[in-house]
């Protein structure tokens, strides 16, 4: 009896006790439980009272709940199912006993990942402390993560992922708020404002998983594309951001992301004890480092490899545009900036053709528009080569229109003519004659910004229409390449027809390496014949080689034709094309899973590329990916230094006197503790020589006696050494 009572009063020994020896203390271990199913229905109608005793008694049972599966079964759901239905009345400490709690049963595989994940998605959205919020956060994470690291675990992947396009999806059909004038002062029903808050978390958390490269998958990029229509512009914003790129990652977010050090390792390494394991750790925390630099050095600015992996790109644009065009009213400028600079970039990089955008950008085309730098950008971006020229002539008419006349600045006739010079850098065949002759006439003026951007548009179609310049205009290369019949492509044709799928050629490559192993499994008797082979081919070999040895008398009646050789050249080349062609697609019916292989084929050889040791050879191929977005620098080119205003000049006076003393000159009574000026002998030593030469001390000098010189001389002597002592 006395030994029951202590046990019940001192959990953490029981606890102990029970690990040691289940069998023997499980009497002990029920009269606790009943008392927790008992505590646990108080505890239900009124939380507040025994929270401690309770957040104890869940803790002790916890921690030994795998001495007693059987009756400990219900637990896990128990505490889920507390924290879901009264997770608004619960303090934060108990709000954080029993997630800390179900995190531990779940690292001791008492649950599985996915009833974990149940119950932490929910909390989120609902979690005012940021304590709280931010270790749900970072136990989903880790545990993605683990689950994910030797190899990828498909079906959490899966379910996770539908979690978060639910969490997303719920909140779809709702109105959408802007966050511009009325429509911003609009109070949110609190069923909105949940699903916002659910798809704010679903977004970063595929951010973060996608930042980290556990998540790279297609899925992962549908479910933030499916954040880009949602009715709350925060949601929307988030996701924008993603595709473009352009947004800070949090600090706090992973320890390990923090930056190493290189220099302060090696001096560690110099001045430490040499020893075996401190070299091992100074090569793996080098290799890390290295690793780091490599990733940071991979990042582009725009995530040109999710926009890839959209599934229905074309589906996707239309989308961005509805929204964009029905609820203009709604939204801000910036927020219409950020939806048309993903939209643009799509149409760029996946060569899609929304004609509606460039009806809806031309009413921004004014040189006094705010953020006209950016727009023109989209703008420029969104042309390609398959665009259209008749959707593309009115927009650049428009643009020579507002911003290439005597009336403004230079600086806006620098930006119209660039902006029209990377328009006709994607679809050249948009651009006028006329026009065209109007524009390269700025290269006669006196600034330099319009003579650059003049030039730039006549060195461009110099290269790529030279037929649509004048004759003096052309240059001597250009007027050669017409002379000698070079016309450029007309709109729709490509340099190439296709002939096959892209890609397949590997494909049938990789199926009869894989037969050919098959084969080489299943019969042992063809390497006994192809010893047999190899004989007769060095019989034919050894003829052909005597054949071959011709003497110098002989080989003079032999006649070569050139043209003979190059008839015969012609069709060997042919042959050589029609075998590359692949026959696959007529032999066979192409599965689902045969477009997967041949998927992961083409980026095997992509990736092989880009990492071949060539650098020059892989230069070109990195300057045609970046080549479809360009910056604000782009299209305002180069610039003058503008002269500083008052405030400008003010803040460069106040940085400069940062971190020194106050104003005045650092000699004399500042820098002594005794203020005073400087002595009468100190101001002689300054002085110039031009004042002194004429002066009595230096005059007498000259006029010294030898013996005044050898009686100052020993002066001199005795006082420098009684001052050594």
């Amino acid at each position: 009896m006395v030994r029951g009572i202590l046990l019940t009063s001192n959990l953490p020994q029981l606890q102990n006790l029970i690990k040691r020896d289940p069998i023997s203390y499980k009497e002990e271990f029920l009269q606790q439980w009943h008392h927790y199913n008992s505590i646990r229905e108080i505890f239900a109608i009124n939380p507040d009272e025994q929270a401690q005793h309770f957040g104890e008694l869940v803790t002790f049972i916890s921690q030994v709940a795998t001495c007693y599966p059987k009756e400990t079964a219900q637990f896990p759901a128990q505490l889920s199912t507390l924290l879901l239905e009264s997770y608004n009345v619960l303090s934060v400490d108990t709000k954080k006993t029993i997630v800390q709690n179900l995190v531990m049963l779940r690292n001791k595989n008492v649950i599985s990942s996915i009833d974990l994940m149940k119950t932490m998605f929910p909390l989120l959205p609902q979690t005012s402390s940021s304590a709280l919020r931010g270790f749900i956060r970072k136990t989903i994470l880790n545990d993605i993560k683990t689950a994910n690291l030797r190899t990828k675990n498909h079906k959490l992947n899966n379910a996770v992922q539908a979690m978060l396009f639910g969490m997303i999806e719920r909140g779809l059909g709702a109105e959408v708020v802007g966050d511009k004038g009325k429509t911003k002062m609009v109070a949110a029903s609190s069923d909105s404002r949940k699903h916002g808050d659910e798809a704010m978390w679903a977004i970063i958390l595929s951010k973060e998983l996608w930042r980290k490269g556990i998540w790279r998958d297609a899925k992962t990029v549908a479910i933030i594309a499916q954040g880009c229509f949602h009715p709350v512009i925060k949601a929307q914003s988030a996701s924008l951001h993603f595709f473009l790129g352009d947004e800070a990652e949090d600090e706090d977010s992973d320890d390990e992301e923090q930056n190493i050090d290189v220099k302060s390792l090696q001096h560690k390494r110099e001045v430490n004890k040499k020893t075996r394991s401190g070299d091992k750790k100074l090569r793996k925390q080098m290799k890390e480092a290295k690793k780091k630099s490599q990733q940071k050095n991979d990042d582009v600015s725009t995530n040109f490899s999710a926009l890839q992996l959209l599934r229905d790109p074309q589906t996707f644009g239309e989308k961005l545009y509805d929204i964009l065009h029905n609820h203009d009213k709604k939204f801000s400028l910036e927020h219409k900036i950020l939806i048309m600079q993903l939209l643009s970039r799509i149409m760029g990089s996946q060569k899609l053709c929304v004609l509606g955008f460039y009806t809806y950008i031309v009413k921004y085309l004014f040189h006094k528009q705010l953020r006209i730098p950016s727009i023109l950008v989209c703008l420029a971006q969104s042309v390609h080569d398959l665009t259209p020229p008749d959707a593309v002539t009115p927009v650049i008419r428009k643009l020579a229109q507002e911003f290439v006349h005597p009336g403004v600045a230079n600086e806006v006739i620098a930006a119209g003519i660039n902006s029209i010079r990377e328009i006709c850098r994607r679809q050249p065949w948009a651009m006028e004659e006329d026009l065209l002759s109007d524009l390269i006439e700025y290269r006669k003026s006196k600034d330099k910004q319009v003579v650059a951007a003049s030039r730039g548009l006549l060195r461009l179609y110099r290269e790529v229409n030279p037929g649509m310049l004048k004759k003096r205009e052309r240059g001597k290369e250009a007027t050669m390449s017409v002379s000698g019949g070079a016309q450029p492509l007309p709109y729709g044709h490509g340099p190439e027809a296709a002939v096959d799928i892209e890609g397949l050629s590997l494909l049938e490559d990789h199926l009869k390496v894989l037969e050919d192993g098959k084969e080489e499994d299943g019969s042992d008797n063809e390497d006994d014949w192809k010893g047999w082979e190899v004989e007769s081919d060095s019989s034919s070999d050894s003829e052909s080689e005597g054949w071959i040895e011709v003497s110098d008398d002989e080989n003079e009646n032999l006649v070569i034709s050139d043209s003979e050789d190059e008839g015969e050249d012609k069709p060997m080349a042919d042959a050589q094309v029609e075998k590359k062609i692949s026959t696959l697609a007529t032999t066979k019916i192409l599965t689902p899973a045969d477009f997967a292989l041949l998927n992961s084929l083409r980026a095997s050889v992509t990736a092989s590329t880009s990492t071949s040791k060539n650098k020059r050879k892989a230069e070109p191929d990195a300057s045609a990916q970046t080549d479809e977005f360009i910056s604000e620098n782009d299209i305002l080119g180069p610039r003058k230094k503008a002269k500083a205003d008052y405030e400008e000049r003010m803040a460069s006076i106040r940085a400069g006197r940062e971190g020194r003393e106050k104003f005045g000159s650092q000699k004399g009574k500042q820098n002594k503790a005794a203020p005073s000026s400087t002595t009468n002998r100190e101001k002689a030593r300054n002085k110039p020589i031009m004042m002194i030469m004429n002066s009595s001390a230096v005059k007498g000098k000259k006029k010294a006696s030898l013996r005044d010189k050898q009686r100052k001389l020993r002066a001199h002597i005795t006082k420098s050494k009684q001052s050594h002592h």
